[in-house]
């Protein structure tokens, strides 16, 4: 397997006022209504659909320093979160220095070489899986089939993947599962600039883990601080917290890990890798830009801590 070249420590970066580009006021992003974008973004589209208001931008790649220069973002809702990030004069390295990156470390622990994305967006997390790990398939359901349509490269990476990647336009709650199920499922799902309310009921997790296979995983972007909602009421490490609970009430004691970036939690399930062997044969079949992940889980108990 060939590795990309090292990209800078993976910092994730959710909100346009976390990009240490031009600031917008925190209170004025819990308002649906969009705000202007930093100058260090130029837009390249902006759509409004019965469910979103995207917007494509490209960060200037003169943006010195800044670990996004260069990238192209889908925006969705009226803060701006990110939902996308990909580098277009970068193909040879699909790494985003976003909890993205986290999403690609899962396939060595699956038992199989199969993947459900609920979230699908532009493609960032398939991208990335579909590069490095060759004999995997992805599934990937986006609601809106406006955000499938503007991600212009979309088109490319189906066309690069053909027989491997499948995209399906629909409520990703009601995906269909495959024969015997999933190796494993990651689930990116937020509207309104928040984690869907669905996913604080532990119905809802039970489902989901109904879709993958014996000895499977699900890997969760829990959001956290650095997500603005449009809702008053809806904070970040209110609903990340919910979020994990109720992911624990689904999945049992012990089988909930955590991991922590910053402002953002990424969630997994199943039992946490501790055995310095396990580590190891973890580590080994990654890009070595994300064998430090491996070390940074921590088994959940209800407050995020080991």
């Amino acid at each position: 397997m060939a590795f990309a070249v090292a990209v800078p420590r993976p910092r994730p970066i959710l909100r346009l006022d976390r990009l240490h580009l031009t600031p917008i006021r925190a209170a004025a992003a819990r308002t649906p209504v969009p705000q202007p974008l930093p100058d260090e973004l130029q837009l390249v589209a902006d759509v409004r659909s019965p469910h979103n208001h995207i917007r494509v931008a490209d960060v200037s790649p003169r943006a010195a320093g800044h670990p996004l220069a260069g990238a192209r973002l889908l925006l969705l809702d009226g803060p701006g979160n990110i939902h996308s990030v990909s580098f277009p004069r970068r193909p040879y390295c699909p790494l985003t220095s976003t909890y993205f990156d986290v999403f690609t470390t899962l396939p060595p622990l699956l038992p199989r070489p199969s993947l459900a994305v609920l979230g699908f967006g532009a493609g960032s997390a398939a991208r990335a899986l579909l590069h490095f790990y060759p004999d995997i398939s992805v599934h990937g359901w986006e609601l809106d089939p406006s955000v499938i349509a503007v991600a212009r490269d979309l088109g490319e990476l189906e066309k690069d993947h053909a027989g491997r990647l499948v995209i399906h336009v629909g409520d990703a709650l009601e995906a269909e599962v495959v024969p015997g199920g999933f190796g494993g499922v990651l689930v990116d799902l937020f509207a309104n600039g928040s984690v869907l309310p669905e996913l604080q009921k532990a119905d809802a997790w039970r489902q989901i883990g109904g879709m993958v296979a014996p000895g499977g995983r699900v890997m969760v972007n829990c959001g956290g601080g650095c997500v603005e909602a449009e809702e008053e009421g809806r904070d970040g490490e209110a609903v990340k917290d919910a979020t994990l609970r109720a992911m624990a009430a689904a999945f049992g004691e012990g089988m909930v890990a955590v991991l922590s970036v910053d402002e953002s939690s990424v969630a997994m399930t199943g039992p946490v890798v501790r055995a310095s062997e396990e580590a190891a044969a973890w580590k080994a079949r990654l890009p070595p830009e994300l064998g430090h992940y491996i070390d940074m889980w921590k088994l959940y108990n209800g407050n995020g801590d080991t």
